[in-house]
């Protein structure tokens, strides 16, 4: 079992895309209408907003490869890039998503740990994400990597408003 990390670059926006159609659909397809899934993949993951994303020097993404095939990423965001006002010593995970079928491998950890280096090298004292309030199994898996809920924000799913949870973590 081999796993790597790469950094995307705008040359990988289509298979950023992809990954991105894939793993959304795989996580929230049930629990939404067809309308608003379509609504929400094609304003967030149309080649011209991933290439805006990825040209912006306060985030990155990264591809998880399990075994020389890319299984997830990681979208981190810093400074105003952030989708909240957490200040300038705060890092967001914004995405972290993995297939269904490679799930229970370790790979979000994995991420998770990437985006704990990130932060410790720029020197942010937290790091926090927004997770979808009825995703309970992100929830427990946040917790149990030393997250807590520190608020709440909305998030539209297509036109169906939606709340994520707010977990913080600090850094020492």
């Amino acid at each position: 079992m081999t796993i790597n990390i790469k950094k995307c670059t705008l040359e990988d926006s289509r298979k950023l895309q992809e990954i991105s159609y894939e793993t959304f659909n795989e996580t929230f397809k049930d629990q939404n209408s067809p309308e608003n899934m379509n609504a929400y993949l094609e304003r967030a993951f149309n080649l011209k907003q991933l290439e805006k994303e990825l040209s912006n020097n306060f985030s990155q993404f990264f591809f998880v490869y399990f075994n020389n095939e890319v299984t997830g990423y990681l979208k981190v965001n810093t400074n105003d890039a952030q989708s909240e006002k957490m200040g300038d010593e705060s890092l967001e995970i914004e995405r972290i998503y993995i297939k269904n079928k490679f799930q229970k491998h370790g790979l979000g950890k994995y991420l998770l740990n990437k985006a704990m280096e990130i932060a410790m090298e720029r020197d942010k004292k937290k790091i926090w994400l927004g997770v979808w309030e009825k995703n309970e199994n992100a929830i427990a898996f946040y917790k149990k990597m030393g997250f807590v809920q520190t608020g709440a924000h909305s998030f539209y799913m297509g036109d169906e408003e939606q709340i994520d949870v707010i977990m913080t973590k600090t850094l020492l």
